[in-house]
């Protein structure tokens, strides 16, 4: 595996790969991993420290997987160097991946076109403008088109690094790496629950925030749209619009997401059956329960806290 730095490069994005993939977490994932400079000498990453590496751009087509972390602000174009260094690793079967605004760089080399990508949602308006072949899609935390993956901003490189675990090693070590960085498994939801959406300091927002901060407290009891809107005074129709304006998704979607969420809790952290989890949780039955959850994470309820405990 190969993670290419340059002056300028972000030490948190660098980094993740390199946790991720450069770190023995459990037998049977220890890959060689190279950071490959794209400039010799000594690098300054933007925090002000300087790192040096042994491998440089020749190396980056020798690699199996290619991580492109993030890229410089203000945006200027790639090298034809970088380039074509990456148009090689692709024609020797290389995946790679842009990791933030890396899906910049990766669209540069025309592999994207026709293809589904994502980016940091801040910068889809100038990822649309630059490049109008590409299908963006600004609210996944990542996209996998095979040998070709995008991934928001920052940390959701970490859910696209875990992804890519999972597909090489398997759920059960890739969970185990998850365990061990302390981070979860699989984020539900997308960046829309992140973009920018203030609320104000009003009276009104300030019992929406209540409101939903109540609901989380417990997910065990039935809530609906209509009972929500009532207690903050407003009709169903605004109650609608306001919450999919201030969260990015609708009421239905978010409930659903958090009660997983606690499920998934309970049955990483907890001796609790798969059945006590759901109705903790508040799904009525646990049909529906194992429907949304294989739904979401693609194995079962059961399978997800063998895979995530490791027995």
């Amino acid at each position: 595996m190969a993670v290419l730095a340059y002056e300028g490069v972000r030490p948190f994005q660098l980094s993740v790969p390199c946790e991720i993939f450069g770190e023995l977490h459990c037998e049977g994932v220890d890959p060689e991993l190279w950071v490959c400079a794209l400039e010799p000498g000594l690098l300054r990453t933007s925090a002000g420290f300087a790192i040096c590496t042994t491998h440089s751009l020749a190396d980056l087509p020798k690699a199996d997987v290619i991580f492109i972390p993030s890229w410089r602000l203000p945006y200027k174009p790639p090298t034809p160097s970088l380039i074509d260094a990456l148009l090689e690793a692709h024609a020797n079967g290389a995946i790679i991946v842009g990791l933030c605004l890396g899906a910049f760089i990766l669209a540069e080399t025309g592999l994207l076109d026709g293809k589904r990508a994502t980016t940091h949602w801040a910068f889809s308006q100038e990822f649309r403008q630059r490049f109008p072949a590409v299908e963006l899609d600004d609210m996944p935390l990542y996209v996998d088109e095979g040998e070709l993956l995008t991934s928001a901003g920052v940390t959701a490189g970490i859910d696209c690094c875990l992804h890519i675990a999972r597909r090489l090693y398997g759920a059960r070590r890739a969970n185990r790496i998850a365990r061990n960085i302390l981070a979860p498994p699989y984020r539900a939801g997308g960046q829309a629950q992140f973009i920018e959406r203030p609320l104000g300091e009003n009276l009104r927002d300030a019992r929406f925030r209540n409101a939903l901060d109540n609901i989380v407290r417990n997910l065990d009891q039935k809530h609906s749209i209509d009972t929500l809107a009532a207690s903050l005074a407003m009709s169903r129709r605004s109650f609608t619009r306001h919450f999919h304006q201030t969260m990015g998704v609708s009421f239905g979607e978010w409930l659903i997401n958090e009660r997983l969420l606690m499920a998934r809790r309970d049955l990483g952290a907890t001796n609790k059956s798969v059945d006590q989890a759901a109705l903790d949780a508040g799904f009525g039955n646990t049909k529906t329960f194992r429907e949304q959850f294989l739904a979401q994470h693609g194995v079962s309820p059961a399978q997800w806290r063998r895979s995530f405990r490791g027995t």
